[in-house]
């Protein structure tokens, strides 16, 4: 039978047949819902719940098909305007529909019948009604927060459809589990479904017991160890003796009361120890905060080395290890004689750039020796992640300081001689810019206050003399190259590699094999030099000479030949580059790589085309520009025409990667020479920067490019005029014995040669 009824939505609030709840109700529909119930319907009204909770304005497809009247019982107006009900449930209906109130249309309303309930056996029921009131016992049992007396409550329940919404309405069941009950309108499955629920809420309730128990056991343990170790702990005390842990806290407390710190320095680290005092053995924090405490406690903070002061003697020091490289020495000997005059200057910061083998780390070495410091070597080339250098956050596994602060308490001085090898290979990329770290390393203004990830704490880097070495210029970072002093060691002349072979290394070789019977003349050093060498610097050399006199010795040879050498070596490794023959369209090109000067032979020729200029020998873009600023100079100035002809440059030594500006004037030598037809002799070599109107520029490395032409018999050269002031660093010889040619236009080249 069909009836309408006045209808309450309650969010997240379900009521069962046979349950009682109070409510309070603080918006005017709700109010009004009530009062239309007391007036209208009995005071009933129709429960439902949304069926999804969360929706803010649920529509009637959203409500569900079955809800519960419930009646108000008693109402109460309290002092804050809320209305109190009490609602009782009285039994579940199914809504065929529901529509809108005809007098308000802000209040819903449903037509409702009965439920059609399944027949049951009356055999199945009991047996159902006993198991669930057993299951329902043993919850009790096992559960604390449910009253015996509900027990009581459900004695005395003869229906099973009372009985499961008894149970239900009592049981701490989620909102959604609740509704489950609510809906479901068949006894029988209803009384099997929380059968099930209890039972698996029996097994919860035991594994938290078990869980709760072991939690108690271990907390009573660890409380007997604690109370135990205290005890120990007393009697120690009293009988004076104390744990290692202990013993270590008192001792790392002393040695940081001795040290000169800071006093927030001072007062932190007391703090770790403390911190480190208390903690148990067994805590993973252990191991890391004692480790910490060593390397803090362990830095120099204040040991230090004392300089010499007799700056003659430095300087004779360093000409008894080491050939040449006066500027260095120089400026080393002038700080020794300012320091002495004031004891408070800092270290100076230099940088000593040049070819591999000259001698960069061994003068830093022989620096410290001489200065008494103590040396420390850092590699940066291609490093590419900061913490290397300023280390890592003790919070990451595995944490260290970098490698200054792991210098530092390695060589256990705060003023050593740190060298930085390879500064100009620094990498770039996500994981830091190495380079702003070094800065920070090394700027004498920030340096005083230098704080390692790790150690947390400034550290003073001034009294540091720092020492970077780079084979390039052009590749060192120009912030750090702000604040350094640059000194250029440059390649060394077949000269003084003889000189360097006869009174350093030779003798040095001599004393490691322990034998001093033999001697090389200049002559047989020349041809070692020049036949199995091509380097700038001496490594190889030493190299060599080392396996020479092994084999003599081993040989017995008092006396040794070039055929000797042949033997020992093999057929001479180096050949003189291809140079130019003095044929038409080739020059000779002075150019500077990393590795010192080269001398290479640059050639011309054309044939037909369309004026296409064809560039080849492993050059790069700058190369390039230059050879087409040469190309549209001589076509502006002496009228070259090559519009139906393509012109090929080529350098010659494809292996060797070429590039930079100062090809300029060479290539428009060698392009004149074949449009004039006139050859250029093959004792001539070109450098220089071209500019389209015919100006000469300065160019870089002229030292090394002047040893390389001296190196393969050229003894004229063409450099641009201001370049004058580097002539300063060429060795005497080679100006003595070559035609110097400064020029500072293009046309003074021409006119010499060209007619």
């Amino acid at each position: 039978m069909q009836s309408e009824i006045i209808v309450i939505l309650l969010k997240e609030l379900l009521i069962l047949p046979n349950q009682e709840i109070k409510i309070e109700l603080n918006n005017r529909l709700s109010k009004q819902i009530c009062k239309q119930a007391t007036l209208n319907y009995d005071s009933k009204l129709l429960v439902v719940s949304p069926l999804d909770a969360k929706e803010e304005e649920p529509n009637t497809e959203d409500l569900p098909r079955v809800g519960v009247i419930a009646k108000i019982k008693n109402k109460i107006e309290l002092p804050n305007s809320n209305l109190r009900i009490t609602l009782r449930g009285i039994k579940r209906v199914v809504v065929d529909k529901y529509y809108l109130n005809p007098t308000n249309e802000d209040i819903l309303n449903a037509q409702i019948r009965d439920l059609e309930l399944p027949k049951i056996v009356v055999s199945e029921e009991n047996a159902l009604k006993r198991k669930l009131i057993a299951t329902l016992k043993e919850y009790i049992d096992s559960a604390n927060n449910i009253s015996n007396s509900v027990l009581n409550l459900v004695h005395k329940t003869k229906s099973l459809s009372n009985l499961t919404d008894i149970i239900a309405s009592f049981l701490n069941f989620s909102y959604e589990k609740k509704c489950e009950y609510m809906q479901n309108i068949n006894p029988l499955k209803r009384a099997i479904s929380l059968i099930n629920d209890l039972k698996e809420e029996i097994e919860i309730i035991k594994l938290d017991e078990e869980i709760d128990e072991k939690v108690r056991i271990s907390l009573e343990e660890n409380q007997k160890e604690f109370i135990l170790k205290e005890r120990l702990k007393v009697i120690r005390e009293e009988l004076g003796e104390n744990t290692p842990q202990e013993q270590e806290s008192e001792i790392f407390l002393k040695k940081i009361n001795n040290l000169k710190l800071a006093k927030e320095t001072k007062t932190k680290l007391k703090g770790e120890i403390e911190k480190y005092a208390l903690l148990n053995e067994a805590s993973p924090e252990y191991s890391v905060l004692r480790t910490y405490l060593e390397w803090v406690i362990n830095l120099p903070w204040q040991k230090e080395t004392k300089d010499p002061e007799d700056s003659t003697a430095v300087i004779k020091a360093l000409d008894e290890t080491h050939y040449g490289l006066k500027q260095i020495k120089t400026r080393i000997s002038e700080y020794v004689a300012i320091k002495k005059l004031n004891p408070t200057l800092k270290s100076p910061i230099i940088c000593l750039i040049g070819p591999p083998g000259v001698g960069k780390t061994s003068i830093a070495m022989a620096i410290a020796e001489v200065l008494k410091r103590k040396f420390y070597k850092i590699s940066v080339g291609g490093l590419n992640d900061s913490t290397e250098l300023i280390g890592s956050r003790r919070t990451y596994l595995g944490a260290n300081p970098g490698k200054i602060i792991q210098g530092l308490r390695k060589v256990g001085s705060k003023n050593p001689v740190i060298l930085i090898d390879e500064v100009d290979k620094m990498t770039k990329d996500y994981r830091g810019d190495p380079a702003s770290t070094l800065l920070e390393i090394i700027d004498p203004v920030q340096n005083h206050l230098f704080t390692d990830n790790y150690i947390e704490e400034p550290f003073d880097l001034s009294n540091v003399f720092f020492i970077l070495t780079a084979n390039n210029k052009e590749n060192i970072p120009e912030a750090i190259l702000d604040r350094v002093e640059v000194i250029n060691l440059n390649s060394y002349t077949i000269f003084e590699k003889q000189d360097i072979a006869q009174d350093y290394l030779i003798p040095k070789i001599k004393k490691i094999l322990n034998n001093n019977s033999l001697n090389l003349s200049n002559e047989l050093i020349s041809y070692i030099i020049e036949n199995y060498t091509q380097e700038a610097g001496v490594r190889e050399l030493e190299r060599i000479l080392a396996t020479i006199l092994r084999k003599a010795i081993i040989n017995e040879k008092k006396r040794l030949t070039t055929n000797d050498i042949v033997k020992y070596l093999g057929q001479p490794t180096f050949v003189k580059p291809s140079l130019s023959t003095g044929k038409i369209g080739e020059v000779n090109l002075l150019a500077i790589s990393g590795y010192g000067g080269f001398m290479r032979k640059l050639e011309v020729t054309s044939f037909p085309g369309d004026g296409q200029i064809i560039i080849t020998g492993s050059v790069g873009n700058t190369l390039h520009e230059s050879a087409q600023v040469a190309l549209s100079f001589l076509k502006s100035k002496y009228k070259i025409a090559s519009d139906k002809k393509n012109l090929h440059i080529h350098f010659l030594d494809g292996a060797t990667k070429k590039d930079g500006p100062s090809a300029g004037v060479a290539i428009a030598v060698a392009i004149l020479s074949l449009a004039k037809k006139q050859k250029i002799a093959k004792n001539i070599a070109f450098t220089g920067e071209l500019s389209l109107n015919g100006e000469i520029l300065p160019v870089g490395g002229l030292k090394e490019k002047l040893i390389a032409a001296y190196n393969n018999d050229v003894r004229i050269v063409y450099i641009p005029k201001s370049n004058s002031n580097d002539l300063a660093l060429v060795p005497n010889i080679i100006q003595e014995q070559m035609t110097i040619n400064l020029v500072s236009d293009f046309k003074e080249i021409y006119t010499k040669l060209f007619k």
